[in-house]
């Protein structure tokens, strides 16, 4: 049997691989920063001190370490690739019961300070973090702490104040004793190991990276120290701190904007393994200048997510806008506000693609659409064009009238926006949406002063309360007056709309009366006005807003439950085609290209080893296409979609070609 050359594995005592004096450890600049939770170091010091009961037989396993190693002058370094988490915990461990004991045992503090501190600099941790919050961590360990750092939040703060606070000094020779009994397996690579590819398939007990860090490790290692840090300093650091929190997100809708594909982040490391497929190879020359474009685009995100840092008014207005329905949008705009800031496009145009963008999820959420996997197919179309970009959006926008039916009877979605923007009044700070007919009136509220609502038919009641949250219901207040009508009457609330400041409030208390009557009419006056500011563009193209374009369709791995009505019906290029199922799409697809785009099929099948072939090759589902070639038809629906979609992709027709999903389609997994 051979062995392995380039990984070295060994089960350890941790304790002593962590007291050798010939070894330091370094924590690379890819890793993520340290982020246990009091959780982790709760269990940690269950764990040491159930191992530390038992008797000297028992030992406890913590996982595996990865590591590479270096050498230079007489002293090796460890470079920590996986398990940088527990090691630093365990450090915060040792360095509490360290303080602990003080000078009351020197021979047990000579030992822990094995630990803790380097050999050849007793003046730095033998571990070396990250330089970003090696400070932090050498100030805890080494008990360097200031009086001013008392105030400051760090993990390592944190998890090391716990430990002081669960281990009485008298304990601290249980809690060594425990602590000397764990091992884990040392795994050391080669230079020929590819450190990546391991540290991924590790199943380590650490915290799972997400997808960001594994974006982070994957650009840098490999790299050299020094390259590494000037990555790490020159771009990644910045799009951090641009993006913060939403780091995440960031590279999400960098790739959705890039690739015109959606990005599944439900179950998998969709966001990673969608970036990995953008950017297979990067060396460190080309890394630059893709760095250099996700720091540039970072700055674009943090300004979405803020959008009082444009310092243009009606910029940062429609940015603000926009952030009303989410950040679903934030790949288009992001890219339509890059080119603002780098004059590829002008103001006016900017501020309508925004304005498009508002009317297209306004319309949609108040006719019942649902807004997602719309953004892949706009980012598409913006490629082709800002004409085609507009198109797309008229083409699932939904339509004047059908938004005027809607409105009638359905709640106002962003009551607050909806009324803010008719009301010409922004920002909003100070004011509440007012239901001018209460949502839950007493039995003596009246609309006219004559009739209260115990004296209401139960046909009379039920036709208020379903358009209590109806736009014509709605009216918005000043916080002070909205207090004193809250519950009111509709006599006792015109005095005090007459004196808000707000027209269309003011408005309202003009009306002598308020019923069904009075809430309709408001309701088909203020859809005018919703039309005009949400305006559809104005195209030729028909409303297929029940459509999906047959890239964004949803590949499923086997054959699921209800896959043979999966569609209700394809369009192809403007035929309607009744294919309700993959497999037959597949067949149909592949034989209409070979008569009308072989050299596109002939090009994609060569390129992807199929599924055309000159000869029944195997066993499995065949199909003619001529008196010389067969239509492999694969094996699960996965293969099959993915290759419809690649051929048409390859035929430069994909963006005409939609399926219409079946309500079985929408339901299955």
């Amino acid at each position: 049997m051979g062995s392995a050359t380039n990984v070295d594995a060994v089960a350890v005592n941790t304790i002593a691989w962590l007291s050798s004096a010939e070894t330091t450890i370094m924590v690379p600049v890819y890793q993520r920063q340290y982020r246990w939770d009091i959780g982790g170091c709760e269990q940690l010091l269950a764990d040491v001190r159930a191992v530390a009961d038992g008797d000297e037989r028992t030992m406890h396993f913590i996982g595996s370490i990865l590591s590479t190693q270096t050498a230079g002058a007489g002293v090796s370094e460890l470079v920590l690739i996986d398990g940088q988490q527990r090691i630093t915990t365990l450090m915060l461990l040792v360095a509490a019961l360290h303080h602990s004991i003080g000078d009351s045992d020197p021979e047990l503090a000579a030992e822990l300070q094995r630990v803790l501190v380097s050999a050849s600099d007793p003046s730095h941790t033998k571990l070396r973090p990250h330089r970003e919050w090696a400070d932090v961590f050498e100030s805890v360990v080494l008990d360097r702490r200031s009086p001013e750092d008392a105030q400051r939040e760090s993990r390592f703060d944190d998890n090391y104040a716990f430990f002081r606070s669960q281990v009485a000094p008298d304990e601290a020779p249980t809690i060594w004793r425990g602590i000397q009994k764990l091992e884990h397996v040392s795994i050391t690579l080669g230079a020929g190991a590819n450190a990546q590819q391991i540290f991924e398939s590790l199943n380590s007990t650490g915290e799972p990276l997400r997808d960001h860090e594994l974006i982070h490790n994957y650009i840098l290692m490999g790299l050299s120290h020094t390259e590494q840090t000037e990555i790490e300093e020159q771009y990644w650091l910045p799009i951090e701190r641009a993006t913060g929190e939403q780091i995440g997100s960031f590279w999400r809708h960098f790739l959705i904007m890039t690739s015109g594909r959606e990005v599944t982040v439900a179950g998998e490391r969709g966001v990673y393994d969608a970036f990995r497929q953008r950017f297979p190879r990067l060396d460190v020359a080309s890394l630059r200048d893709r760095a250099a474009e996700w720091r540039a685009y970072a700055e674009v995100y943090r300004v979405l997510l803020d959008p009082a840092q444009e310092p243009d008014a009606e910029i940062s207005r429609q940015l603000g806008y926009a952030n009303t329905f989410g950040r679903g949008m934030y790949p288009l705009v992001m890219r339509a506000y890059n080119d603002f800031l780098t004059g590829q496009a002008d103001r006016t145009p900017t501020i309508e693609l925004l304005e498009n963008v508002q009317a297209l999820l306004l319309r949609r959420t108040i006719v019942g659409i649902g807004n997602d996997r719309l953004v892949a197919r706009l980012c598409r179309a913006r490629e082709t064009g800002p004409e085609s970009l507009t198109h797309a959006i008229s083409r699932i926008m939904p339509s004047d009238e059908r938004v005027r039916v809607a409105l009638k009877y359905s709640d106002l979605p962003y009551a607050s926006y909806v009324l803010g923007r008719l009301s010409g009044v922004d920002p909003l700070d100070g004011l509440e949406v007012e239901y001018i007919f209460p949502l839950a009136p007493g039995d003596d509220w009246t609309g006219d002063g004559v009739r209260t609502w115990s004296e209401f038919t139960e046909d009379e009641q039920n036709s208020h309360r379903a358009l209590a949250a109806s736009l014509g219901n709605l009216a918005l207040l000043e916080q002070h007056l909205a207090e004193r009508v809250f519950g009111a009457s509709f006599p006792d609330k015109r005095s005090v709309y007459a004196r808000s400041g707000i027209d269309l409030t003011r408005a309202v208390g003009a009306a002598s009366a308020w019923g069904t009557t009075m809430i309709s009419a408001r309701t088909a006056e203020l859809t005018g006005r919703i039309l005009e500011i949400w305006r559809r563009p104005e195209t030729i193209l028909i409303d297929d807003d029940g459509l999906t374009p047959v890239l964004d369709a949803k590949r499923r791995r086997g054959w699921p439950p209800g896959w043979e009505r999966e569609w209700e019906y394809v369009e192809y290029r403007g035929e309607h085609w009744e294919v309700h199922d993959v497999r037959y799409l597949f067949n149909r697809i592949f034989k209409r290209l070979w008569s009308d785009s072989r050299d596109a099929v002939v090009t994609f099948s060569a390129r992807h080893g199929g599924p055309i072939f000159p000869a029944r090759a195997w066993g499995g589902q065949w199909d003619v296409i001529d008196d010389e070639h067969y239509l492999y038809m694969g094996w699960d629906s996965k293969y099959m979609l993915t290759a419809v979609q690649g051929v048409l992709d390859e035929a430069g027709i994909a963006p005409e070609v939609f399926v219409k999903y079946s309500y079985i389609g929408a339901a299955m997994n």
